[in-house]
């Protein structure tokens, strides 16, 4: 049974201090796809103009990719461009040009209506509760959102958190959320209101994930080289609900394994610009990776006694 994905289906222009790319495969639907693939067949649905080379996208279809539900219409496709400091910790928007994506309203080809497991890119929650609708009865709904719909579409946001299972957010994200500067509360106040399992992302610094009763925190892979953090959030779910859709579970120890996952595959697309590392990456460079990170992160516990507290 496949992923459902819904998300924009774009090209970027990027300028990092390492170098950049010009019009570049990029959209949340594109990084999650080349993500989720790797461990599960995907559906997807979104827009494209006539300028969008979709042949780019054929090593999606070899892996378990069902680009059926792309649109192709009249006009340019969804377009940004954007410019990275030095630290890579923060980007400036040099343009952003809808083009035919400020139309979308994604239909769901009814082959794709009984999916099992739908991920709601980040686009306007108001199309995200329509795509639900859409939906029949799908046993897990993760979601992505951003601050331009916190503020702007909040109402729409809160209805559709409560028909939300997993929500997966950054950390400045869940703070306006939320309205509250610990991250924490910030998560318990948003399970409140729906999700049972909040996921926030911290970009280099990892991303952990907020349970019922418990927590569960991944570091960011330390690399030396980082060439493009363009995506790496779309591509960390993709890794997490890829994960989570292969073993058919949300236990917890199938989340715990699913966010190591999820950070192995967001350390490696930000490796080239663009999707380029995910496009050839292989089960052996994964495997090997979170095997690199449970080293890093595994370690023996010797309880003090009482004399030497």
């Amino acid at each position: 049974m496949s992923i459902l994905c819904v998300g924009s289906v774009a090209l970027d222009s990027i300028r990092t201090p390492l170098g950049s790319a010009e019009g570049v495969l990029g959209g949340s639907a594109v990084f999650f796809t080349a993500a989720a693939t790797l461990f599960h067949p995907v559906q997807v649905v979104g827009v494209v103009g006539e300028d969008y080379p979709l042949h780019e996208l054929d090593f999606l279809s070899l892996r378990g990719g069902d680009l059926s539900g792309i649109e192709r219409r009249a006009g340019e496709s969804f377009f940004w461009s954007g410019t990275y400091s030095s630290d890579l910790n923060s980007r400036d928007t040099v343009e952003t040009r809808l083009g035919v994506f400020a139309d979308f309203e994604p239909k769901i080809p009814e082959s794709f209506q009984s999916a099992r497991i739908l991920f709601l890119g980040n686009i306007d929650p108001v199309l995200q509760l329509d795509v639900l609708d859409q939906v029949k009865n799908p046993d897990i709904v993760a979601c992505d959102t951003m601050n331009y719909w916190i503020e702007g579409s909040r109402n729409a946001l809160l209805k559709l958190l409560e028909r939300v299972r997993i929500l997966i957010i950054n950390d400045e994200e869940v703070r306006q959320l939320a309205n509250n500067p610990n991250l924490s509360k910030a998560a318990r106040w948003i399970q409140d209101r729906g999700p049972e399992i909040v996921v926030v992302k911290r970009g280099e610094h990892g991303a952990t994930l907020f349970a019922d009763d418990w927590l569960f925190f991944v570091p960011g892979f330390p690399l030396e080289k980082v060439c493009d953090p363009t995506g790496a959030g779309d591509a960390f779910a993709g890794g997490f609900m890829g994960c989570l859709a292969k073993a058919d579970s949300l236990s917890p120890g199938d989340l715990r394994r699913a966010m190591v996952y999820g950070s192995v595959m967001g350390s490696y697309a930000v490796e080239q610009f663009s999707i380029r590392r995910l496009i050839n990456l292989s089960s052996e460079e994964i495997n090997r990776r979170v095997l690199e990170f449970r080293k890093m992160t595994t370690f023996e516990t010797h309880i003090l006694s009482e004399d030497h507290v």
